[in-house]
């Protein structure tokens, strides 16, 4: 089999496994905490607070990414197979091809940071690159089946993931805050939850004990009220649909 073909066939494999990449994550934190030094993952508020921010960071990036996107664009594929009504070139897409998995990249950091290891942050980094290589491959090589020479001439002026050309183009459709509520309510939850994990892991293997600490069981309960709220909106209600979106 030519590469070509190799690299998209295993990117949409890879593509419709993608949701697992947390798992792996909590999987091998833990076992790099109990492995490792574990004085090193002394609980500090301020550190671990600046972690989160991290991954906060990254969820935003989704946000400003999500919020101006058109129905069935931009992380709209399914495991079925890849979506695109039309091509994302305007806003965030104006900079970089991949805004999502931009803010992928960033969510996950947080929480690798958390193990304060340069060896686990040097080893997502590669591991996050090679996996999401083929998936970006795999997307672009279904654009460019379907857009052509307008993809072409499009990719070609922006890059994949780290902007180096800031020809920002105002986006055509408003900015949504439902959009962003509906869509993303998931991944902004899932955040908090490998970090609470990751806790509760952390303090087994100093103390020996089941416990979490105070700071990460308020911002869990928080996130865990706002997640049950906009997942009952969204079920019971049409508030957060949006024309188009």
């Amino acid at each position: 089999m030519a590469l070509v073909h190799e690299f998209e066939k295993s990117g949409n494999w890879l593509f419709k496994r993608r949701s697992w990449l947390p798992v792996f994550i909590i999987v091998g934190g833990v076992a790099m905490m109990y492995l490792g030094n574990r004085q090193a993952i002394l609980f500090d508020r301020r550190d671990e607070l600046i972690f989160l921010g991290i991954s906060i960071f990254g969820q935003i990036i989704r946000a400003l990414t999500v919020g101006f996107t058109p129905r069935n664009t931009s992380g709209r594929n399914t495991v079925n197979g890849q979506v695109a009504d039309e091509l994302n070139v305007t806003g965030i897409y104006s900079l970089l091809r991949h805004p999502l998995y931009l803010g992928n990249f960033f969510m996950w950091l947080g929480p690798v940071l958390f193990l304060r290891s340069i060896e686990a942050a040097v080893l997502f980094v590669l591991i996050y690159w090679l996996y999401y290589e083929r998936i970006m491959f795999a997307e672009e090589q279904f654009l460019r089946r379907k857009f052509g020479d307008i993809y072409d001439k499009w990719s070609e002026k922006v890059s994949s993931l780290i902007p180096y050309s800031f020809n920002y183009v105002r986006p055509s459709l408003s900015f949504s805050i439902r959009n962003i509520l509906k869509r993303e309510y998931n991944s902004f939850v899932n955040i908090f939850v490998i970090f609470t994990i990751l806790d509760l892991f952390r303090n087994y293997f100093l103390s020996k004990r089941i416990y979490l600490t105070g700071m990460w069981i308020w911002l869990f309960i928080s996130a865990g009220v706002i997640w049950i709220a906009l997942r009952t909106i969204e079920k019971k209600t049409h508030w957060l649909d949006v024309e188009g979106r």
